[in-house]
């Protein structure tokens, strides 16, 4: 072999190599492209299925809220009217309470009885519930204070000496406060 041919020999081995080499750097590059893609995809999926987690608790939070209102709609939907008989049940007790009274000629006869005790009734059924308030201690949460006077004895002190106003709950929720007298 001459001298020159050597020479190529030599060119084309070095041109083999070389080609081998990108060969493999290219194999190593498309390999390291499919795994940057996978992990991105990983990672797009991971975002998807929390934002997917995140609105099926949102939706189910939304429907407990929704069915918590409606109960609650339907247990004080007829508030209103219920509200409107409170004034009419207030002259029935102060009228019942004047008729009581041994000084007074004024009777409360057994039809206006009745219809008290109708009335009552019908009241109760619907939920609406009569405050106790006379003899307990004040709380503002449940009481309106008009007057306060000076307590009759020391243990009367704080509490409720007189009701001027009843206060009503419908369904354990106060739809009236209790108007009082508050001993100082």
């Amino acid at each position: 072999m001459t001298k020159k041919q050597e020479e190529i020999q030599d060119e084309e081995v070095i041109k083999d190599e070389k080609d081998t080499k990108s060969k493999k750097k290219t194999k190593s590059s498309k390999k390291d492209k499919l795994t940057d893609r996978i992990e991105e995809l990983e990672q797009e999926l991971s975002e998807s299925k929390d934002k997917f987690l995140r609105l099926f608790a949102e939706f189910d939070n939304f429907k407990k809220r929704t069915a918590k209102e409606r109960i609650d709609f339907r247990a004080t939907a007829g508030m209103d009217a219920l509200q409107a008989f409170l004034p009419v049940m207030d002259d029935f007790d102060r009228a019942k309470k004047v008729a009581e009274n041994e000084d007074n000629n004024e009777e409360f006869s057994e039809g206006v009885k009745l219809v008290y005790q109708k009335l009552k009734s019908v009241l109760t059924s619907k939920g609406i519930k009569v405050m106790e308030s006379t003899g307990e201690t004040f709380d503002p949460e449940l009481h309106e204070a008009i007057t306060e006077i000076p307590a009759p004895t020391e243990d009367m002190k704080g509490k409720i000496i007189d009701t001027i106003e009843q206060g009503y709950y419908l369904n354990e929720k106060i739809i009236r406060y209790a108007r009082v007298v508050v001993g100082n």
